[in-house]
């Protein structure tokens, strides 16, 4: 971290242990948070259970809804990791925003891309074939945090994570995930996550599925 760095953290910082939750749905929000390190899991309130809606690392924000529209915490933000993130208050986000155009234009951007990732979402749930459910769960973290790599794509994700964020048993996406290694279009990898070994094969799965489906 650059000095400059250094000395926000110090006047801004705060350092959260792995497991600690940041934030519950609900609460009021009087501060928003810029991700220094480690990755925090946002989730909703779901009846049949919290869904992820997405796990955030290094240089995201989250938590500005609350101060941007003076409502209740919307989602619970809970740290995967030990997280250190500065956190800031209505009024040095708003001087940061006025003051820095750079910073207002990566947030209204940030803030188009979750708009279509919670839509992209939507359409995901209302899918019935758990199969497609899974593949486009998996698509769709691929597309906001996938990164490439010698043997495809890389997705930071975890069956239950995949599974909270789609909604459906782990069971069942453990089932699609082992299928679809069987077929040499995933790979498991050690550390945790994902490798996509050529993404055109998934789609060309995903399409089948969905011609059958229409067939039926």
């Amino acid at each position: 971290m650059s000095s400059s760095g250094d000395s926000l953290f110090a006047r801004f910082g705060r350092v959260f242990p792995a497991g600690s939750v940041i934030f519950r749905e609900g609460e009021s929000g009087q501060h928003m948070f810029v991700l220094q390190s480690g990755r925090v899991r946002i989730t909703k309130d779901h009846p049949q259970g919290a869904r992820t809606l997405a796990v955030l690392g290094a240089g995201e924000f989250f938590g500005e809804m609350a101060i941007l529209n003076d409502k209740p915490r919307t989602a619970t933000a809970d740290a995967l990791d030990e997280v250190r993130a500065l956190v800031l208050d209505a009024k040095m986000f708003e001087a940061m925003v006025v003051g820095n155009t750079e910073i207002a234009v990566r947030l209204i951007k940030k803030l188009s891309r979750r708009l279509d990732s919670a839509n992209t979402l939507i359409e995901i749930l209302l899918e019935q074939d758990p199969r497609v459910r899974v593949i486009l769960g998996l698509s769709r973290v691929a597309e906001e945090f996938g990164t490439q790599t010698e043997g495809g794509v890389f997705v930071p994700t975890t069956t239950e994570e995949l599974a909270a964020q789609i909604g459906l048993d782990e069971v069942k996406v453990i089932e699609v995930m082992t299928r679809l290694t069987r077929l040499r279009i995933l790979h498991p990898v050690d550390t945790g996550g994902w490798v996509i070994r050529d993404p055109s094969r998934l789609q060309e799965f995903l399409e089948f599925l969905e011609m059958r489906d229409r067939a039926d």
